[in-house]
């Protein structure tokens, strides 16, 4: 996990690696940047630590990761309350305010207010975007909050920020907007990318060579993000989107698929000692557990991989895709389209398509959830939820919670899974640990090195 020092006879705090040498009795540790900052410390202008990885830890207690979750979906921007926040997790608004302070050293408040600021300090940084451009991309309500909150968290106004920025900083694209998403050391990108791969919806996902890309849509708007390999501190994400209002959200979402907002240092740790997996662990420490950019498009997968081969899954979904979603043209690679917006897919236009009534009743019934207001179809849901929603039983809401972070969830019907376990032996009961979605990362990534890879699409047509 990383930690910042603090240093109390300068006020400062600083990433692993600075170069600064303090006293050890003048030094505070702190497990993230947010804490750092509530306890009145500012950022260290030479190492810069609002540009590293920070992720939760594995081992929070599984209300706190949820409420984070929703902080990052942009519960407490604008005109969110931590009282609201704490009734959408079940408890008063002064507990969860003191398991945030127990458990990460910041309310949820202050680590809202860090998030946002470190963002947008990174477009300062690395964009051309206008002061305006950043405040609203980051997330705040109005300019005036905007500066508030940078001097209070840098001691600094974006302007003078702006100006402190390095010449290497500021990222040249050609076209769209390319920003650094931090990672851990020896986050395994490879590993993650044909895991993608593996899983892509045929004209929405694509990886070539090193790059992913995927189309996205934005209040109806078609967008497309590229998530390519950087250096050994961060990965680029290229963004082309009609506007950058709420870009913090999007970068979010991409680091729940890419897994990159749980720290799984602790499950790695208990992982390690078990005779079979532990072997996978030490040939892959630094795999993460994938999450997804769409609750509804895992949803859909998994209704469709029920009783069938993967190549055929695939097909399926390439073919909901080509009917029901929206095209898009001009993409590179062989994206065509966005991924059908829940509001438009019902049960009659799926068996239209002639997708059998069992599975089309399913994905309507999942469509109908995830428009509702309080879906349980987010990012964070536990398989117990899951299984509540019509069309979905246990064993899809497994599947399904492990792509939305149920740290938890065990998908043991997962194909690659299944070959894993016979492959390796394994016959005890995984779930329900919090090392759970971990071990079945690591379970997928060796099954897909034991299957063929998924046939069934060739240039977007049914084989």
């Amino acid at each position: 996990m990383t930690t910042y020092s603090a240093v109390v006879t300068t006020g400062i705090y600083c990433r692993p690696g600075c170069g600064s040498k303090p006293l050890a009795r003048n030094i505070r540790v702190f497990e993230n940047a947010a804490a750092a900052e509530a306890a009145g410390f500012r950022a260290c202008l030479h190492c810069r630590p609002y540009r590293v990885a920070g992720p939760i830890g594995s081992d929070t207690p599984e209300l706190v990761c949820r409420a984070v979750r929703m902080i990052i979906d942009g519960a407490l921007d604008h005109d969110g309350t931590e009282a609201a926040l704490a009734e959408r997790v079940g408890l008063s608004a002064r507990h969860l305010r003191r398991l945030f302070l127990q458990h990460l050293g910041a309310s949820p408040d202050q680590l809202a207010r860090s998030r946002r600021a470190h963002f947008a300090r990174r477009l300062l940084d690395d964009s051309d975007l206008t002061v305006l451009d950043v405040a609203f991309a980051s997330g705040f309500g109005s300019l005036r909050q905007f500066n508030r909150a940078m001097r209070e968290v840098f001691h600094a106004s974006p302007t003078d920020l702006r100006n402190r920025r390095r010449k290497a900083d500021r990222l040249v694209a050609d076209g769209g907007l390319t920003l650094r998403l931090p990672i851990l050391p020896g986050y395994d990108w490879s590993a993650i990318r044909a895991f993608l791969a593996a899983r892509a919806v045929p004209g929405v996902e694509s990886v070539e060579e090193e790059t992913y890309r995927r189309t996205v849509t934005l209040d109806g708007a078609p967008g497309l993000l590229e998530i390519l390999p950087g250096t050994a501190d961060h990965l680029l994400l290229r963004a082309h989107l009609p506007y950058w209002y709420g870009l913090i959200h999007v970068v979010d979402r991409v680091g729940q698929l890419l897994g990159l907002d749980t720290d799984q240092a602790t499950a790695a740790t208990e992982l390690r000692g078990d005779p079979r997996l532990g072997l996978l662990v030490r040939l892959r420490p630094g795999l993460a557990v994938p999450g997804t950019w769409s609750p509804f498009e895992v949803a859909v997968r998994a209704v469709l991989s029920r009783g069938r081969e993967a190549g055929e899954a695939t097909s399926w979904l390439g073919r909901i895709v080509r009917e029901l979603g929206t095209p898009v043209p001009g993409l590179p690679g062989e994206l065509t389209h966005t991924f059908p917006d829940p509001a438009t897919v019902d049960a009659a236009r799926l068996t239209g398509l002639g997708l059998p009534a069992g599975a089309a009743s399913a994905i309507a019934a999942v469509a109908t959830a995830v428009c509702g207001e309080d879906t349980p179809l987010r990012h964070g849901a536990r398989a117990s939820e899951l299984a509540e929603v019509p069309g979905l039983d246990p064993e899809l809401a497994q599947l399904i919670a492990y792509r939305l972070g149920d740290r938890t969830a065990f998908p043991a019907a997962d194909p690659a899974l299944k070959a894993a376990l016979t492959e390796l032996g394994v016959t005890r009961d995984l779930g329900g640990q919090p090392w759970s979605a971990l071990a079945a990362t690591h379970l997928i990534r060796h099954g897909d090195t034991l299957r063929p890879p998924s046939q069934g699409v060739h240039n977007g047509q049914l084989a």
